[in-house]
């Protein structure tokens, strides 16, 4: 049974002890070279003297068109291969490698890069315990006198000749604030570096060879389409290895930044920062629809759909449309009469839309295929099958991240697929399905009646699309008459294939290695029927006028403001009158008090007075 990793949890394995196990395994050490023979020569020193058995390893080093070429040393491991390939591009070269690799494992090795004598054993042995890893060994930069091969293959630790060298910071970084990949597993295909990475050799043919399109960065697009076939990536520090000088990107991160991301943007759809344009499309969509015009769902019901997830916030999608394309007739004497007229309007209405692409079957749950190329890309219009699954076929499309099956007749809300990618990014879901009806046919019946609100026209297929939504994994009607929808996760559905047994069903895989969750349609916005599609002009307009207002009542608040401002103004100088009237009372009343003593007083005289005076007057009389 194979193993099941959670996400990229990788400590679920647990890989042998070095030294105390044995391999069954080959591994083809592909070393692409232009120039640097001297440095070529202590790469091949270092593998020579490898833990891991001569007899399980090849070592193929690519001549990159070297003038002059260059030359395989006396200290090298047994059966090392020299090719050459005139086509100048480290792409290129290691393709070509690649072609000429018959190992179970590819170990990417750049020609500046020795490896300790444990290096391929620690890689290795964490491919022994699952078929599906990319393992990247712990690299450090040395800025030392180059030695001889002959000290390279002595050297019981290569520190002793080449520390102290500086850490690959960018990696252990990255490594370190996601617990060594495990916490942020979306970002992990960054580990794919080129330099001194293991990759199972079926992992590759599922991703596809590098992508020759690109001027930098194509370790890391590679990474993210072995991410999307399933890969699990595991740092391995005990895979020691030093870089001959500084990387490129250390001599200069800004400039390689700005080349690498005008080229990675256009397909590595998780660099959500780079695709912040509203409204601008992309070679890898971020989501794909799928939408199947068989069966009965009427044209009328497919561009309701279609119209509306194109309408969304989200820009970066592609609409796939499935269908018998290849067996649609024209009729030019009578169309109205065409049996396939249906399906002809599909096709006419969106033939030209650069995000909508026509299909003769649903992809499968698990398709990733090769790097895009212009030399062979479909007409817009014309229909495309899906290739087998592990088949590199010339012109299909790049893994998508997300794939969406939708029912025709059944539209989401402006918002509706942004907030379900949000649920399945932050849950790091690999499926969420969602609840559209709870019978057959409800989608097309609400379409019918709620027709005379919308622009889709009107056809005898309505009230059919909740039964022509197709059977299977393409979302419909299913055996216990729920109409669903189901958000895919590519990455999620290649691994489950890797690991499912025999008959087990994909999505009790998919539960396994990402989870699943259950949503209601109505809460996300999904409804039956066409809407009134807002256009960018009415939104333009709508924006304006909610900025107008925003402004008018900011300029309020600022008035209100100057208000209270005011009145605190006015407030504190009422409160300091206040104190000084407290203060003006607080001297009445002493002087009061005062005056209310003197006039005890002199009443107190005058009664003392009167007193005497009436004593003196009886005295005279007696």
């Amino acid at each position: 049974m194979t193993a099941r990793i959670p996400g990229n949890d990788h400590r679920v394995l647990t890989p042998p002890e070095l030294g105390g196990w044995s391999p069954s395994l080959r591994v083809s050490v592909v070393v692409p070279a232009y120039g640097g023979q001297d440095k070529l020569d202590l790469v091949l020193a270092g593998l020579a003297g490898q833990s891991y058995p001569a007899g399980l390893t090849e070592v193929i080093v690519v001549d990159n068109g070297s003038d002059p070429p260059l030359r395989l040393p006396a200290l090298r491991p047994p059966g090392t291969k020299l090719i050459t390939c005139p086509v100048p591009g480290r792409p290129h070269a290691r393709n070509a490698g690649l072609a000429a690799a018959t190992g179970d494992v590819i170990h990417w090795l750049d020609s500046d890069v020795v490896l300790d004598r444990r290096s391929i054993e620690a890689h290795m042995r964490w491919h022994h315990a699952a078929p599906y890893l990319v393992v990247t060994g712990h690299l450090r930069f040395t800025p030392a006198e180059l030695p001889t091969p002959e000290a390279v293959a002595a050297a019981g630790d290569l520190a002793e000749l080449f520390e102290p060298a500086e850490p690959h910071a960018w990696l252990v970084d990255l490594i370190e604030r996601t617990g060594g990949l495990t916490d942020n597993p979306h970002r992990a295909f960054s580990l794919h570096v080129g330099g001194a990475t293991s990759v199972n050799a079926s992992l590759l043919a599922a991703a596809g060879p590098m992508d020759t399109g690109l001027i930098l960065g194509q370790d890391t697009e590679m990474g993210y389409r072995l991410a999307q076939a399933g890969a699990v990536f595991v740092p391995e520090p005990l895979a020691r290895a030093f870089h001959l000088g500084p990387t490129m990107r250390m001599r200069g991160k800004a400039p390689i930044d700005r080349v690498s991301h005008a080229f990675v943007a256009d397909r590595i759809p998780s660099y959500r920062w780079l695709r912040s344009h509203p409204a601008r499309q992309w070679k890898v969509p971020y989501l794909e629809v799928v939408v199947e015009a068989g069966g009965r769902a009427g044209y009328d019901e497919v561009r309701a759909t279609v119209d509306a997830v194109l309408a969304g916030t989200l820009p970066d999608v592609e609409v796939t449309v499935v269908g018998p394309w290849d067996r649609v007739a024209a009729e030019g004497r009578a169309p109205l009469r065409n049996p396939d007229l249906e399906k002809a309007l599909v096709r006419g209405h969106y033939a030209h839309e650069g995000r909508v692409r026509f299909a003769l079957a649903a992809p499968g749950a698990a398709r990733v295929t090769v790097p895009y190329r212009e030399e062979a890309a479909p007409r817009r219009g014309e229909a495309v099958p899906y290739p087998g699954e592990g088949e590199w076929e010339p012109g299909s499309v790049t893994a998508v991240p997300y794939r969406l099956r939708l029912p025709a007749g059944w539209t989401p809300d402006e918002d509706t697929l942004a907030r379900l990618l949000d649920l399945a990014v932050e849950g790091e879901y690999g499926l969420v399905s969602v609840l559209l009806a709870e019978e057959a046919g409800t989608a097309g019946e609400t379409a019918g009646e709620t027709e005379e609100t919308g622009d889709a026209g009107n056809t005898d297929g309505a009230g059919t699309a909740g039964t022509a939504a197709g059977a299977g994994n393409t979302g419909g009607a299913g055996a216990a008459g729920l109409v669903t929808a189901r958000l895919e996760r590519t990455a999620a559905f290649a691994r489950a294939a890797i690991v499912a047994d025999d008959g087990e069903d994909l999505d009790d895989a998919v539960d396994d290695v990402y989870g699943v969750i259950w949503v209601d349609g109505e809460t996300y916005g999904f409804a039956a029927g066409p809407r009134r599609i807002t256009g960018r002009r009415s939104a333009y307009r709508a924006r304006t006028e909610a900025r107008a207002e925003a402004d008018r009542l900011a300029k309020e608040t600022e008035r209100l403001r100057g208000e209270v401002a005011r009145w605190r103004e006015e407030s504190g100088r009422w409160r300091k009158n206040a104190v000084e009237l407290r203060r003006e009372v607080g001297g009445l009343r002493k002087e009061l008090a005062a005056a209310r003593k003197e006039l005890a007083a002199a009443r107190k005289v005058m009664q003392l007075g009167l007193l005497s005076s009436v004593r003196r007057a009886l005295t005279r009389r007696r």
